[in-house]
């Protein structure tokens, strides 16, 4: 994989942007360079980045990088989540409002340990700000988001 190095002004501005709307760096870097595709592409390129981002989080685990696995954790969790809105209403959820009341939707549909997953992945968002965490819970968040990834991921690829 390769790496780009944004400093300075153009970096603040960019993390800066990403808080305004709730999101990752990733996330809202994803969002920008994925605005014009087809819902149900735009579907297909979240679920990859989702399973990127969880490789991500387990190799900052290597690392003992906590709060960046658990902010990674999350960012694979909201774009798996955004992933599925695309897919399957061709709709774009742009707020932390948004994934929480489309969480329901899901668990509706995939089951109540859903809403158990989003909650674990949204502690895993706190604990990016918060560094509370401690590395067991970034490796069972990691394992139930997996759940989730693998799931959503084989309904929209298949």
């Amino acid at each position: 994989m390769k790496s780009i190095l944004i400093k300075g002004i153009i970096a603040k501005r960019l993390i800066e942007e990403a808080r305004k709307y709730g999101m990752s760096l990733e996330e809202y870097l994803f969002e920008l360079l994925t605005q014009g595709l087809d819902p149900k592409d735009k579907a297909r390129e979240y679920v990859m980045v989702a399973q990127e981002l969880l490789e991500e989080a387990r190799e900052e685990l290597e690392k003992d990088n906590i709060r960046q696995a658990a902010e990674k954790v999350w960012g694979a969790t909201a774009l798996v989540i955004k992933a599925h809105a695309f897919w399957k209403e061709g709709k774009r959820l742009v707020s932390h409002s948004e994934l929480w009341a489309y969480k329901s939707i899901l668990a509706s549909e995939l089951g109540e340990w859903v809403r158990v997953v989003f909650q674990q992945a949204s502690a895993m968002h706190t604990c990016f700000y918060e560094g509370w965490c401690d590395k067991g819970d970034v490796e069972a968040a990691v394992k139930a988001v997996k759940r989730l990834v693998e799931t959503i991921t084989e309904k929209i690829l298949c």
